[in-house]
């Protein structure tokens, strides 16, 4: 199975779908005044140097965010803004995890409770992110965390949910996790990350979703080649419960293009759909 540790993979493709996706939804619960309460499950570090050695010898970032020109892209600005908030010298050095893209666009009153398991990266998280008083840092099993949720108070609520899949059992975990925070507060929207590495765990993903009597879903996938029988993933996407309207018109005019863009291989495609409607 893929071991998706954050930092061996950031600024990948997969890295891209899902920060442009996760932008779109936060900008969009924006323009309400209500507070946004943003989970994160998985954090990692939050900010990830692309030039060490801890990095592939190939930089993973060169399948995805290395491809991408800002002036290329304007209906992306705001994503782009968040790379060279950190990257003040317009060098590509370094890539914003979600956490650090969330940090950027909370508003005062809004909150954050992320969630990251391993001690190495959670001292990392807290050295990048810990003195914001508007994010609460937990060590602990963010598929827990998601168990024990209750309705927030006031306001909106924005999950994501980006397991490393170390495990086939982490498909099924993810799944269960997310239904139950939905059964919680359905008002909520939901965001999973998932990889494409061997395409009938994908399947078993969506059916579970399919069939488990939740409206409002949507799937966005990118892959930048065909299916492989092999261990690598060439293609990842998102579930999302209860997207901006918005949404799905918006990525049906990106995906095309960041397809062409970011393609390696014959068979590159991109899926853009209402998932319950497959």
């Amino acid at each position: 199975m893929l071991n998706y540790r954050h930092s061996n993979h950031a600024g990948n493709f997969g890295d891209v779908l899902k920060h442009i996706i996760l932008i779109e939804i936060f900008e969009y619960l924006c323009q309400s005044d209500s507070r946004i309460e943003y989970i994160d499950s998985h954090a990692g570090a939050g900010l990830y140097q692309l030039d060490t050695e801890i990095t592939d010898k190939r930089p993973a970032c060169s399948n995805g965010i290395a491809r991408l020109e800002a002036d290329d892209w304007p209906e992306l600005s705001s994503y782009f803004a968040c790379i060279d908030s950190v990257n003040p010298d317009d060098l590509l050095a370094f890539y914003p995890g979600s956490p650090v893209i969330a940090r950027q666009l909370l508003r005062t009153h809004d909150k954050a409770r992320l969630y990251e398991l391993n001690p190495a990266e959670f001292e990392s998280l807290n050295n990048n992110l810990g003195s914001d008083s508007r994010i609460r840092l937990l060590l602990a099993d963010g598929f827990k965390g998601l168990s024990d949720l209750v309705s927030p108070s006031a306001g909106r609520r924005l999950v994501l949910i980006d397991p490393p899949y170390e495990m086939k059992t982490d498909y099924d975990m993810a799944a269960s996790a997310v239904r139950q925070a939905y059964d919680r507060f359905a008002a909520g929207t939901y965001v999973l990350w998932y990889p494409v590495v061997q395409r009938c765990l994908t399947d078993q993903l969506y059916d579970s979703f399919v069939n488990s009597g939740i409206k409002n879903i949507q799937r966005f996938e990118l892959g930048i080649t065909a299916d492989s029988t092999g261990r690598e993933m060439t293609a990842s996407g998102l579930i999302v419960i209860n997207p901006p309207s918005p949404l799905i018109a918006k990525m049906s005019k990106l995906l095309p293009r960041l397809v062409t863009t970011l393609a390696t291989g014959e068979g590159a495609f991109f899926l853009c759909d209402d998932l319950e409607k497959v």
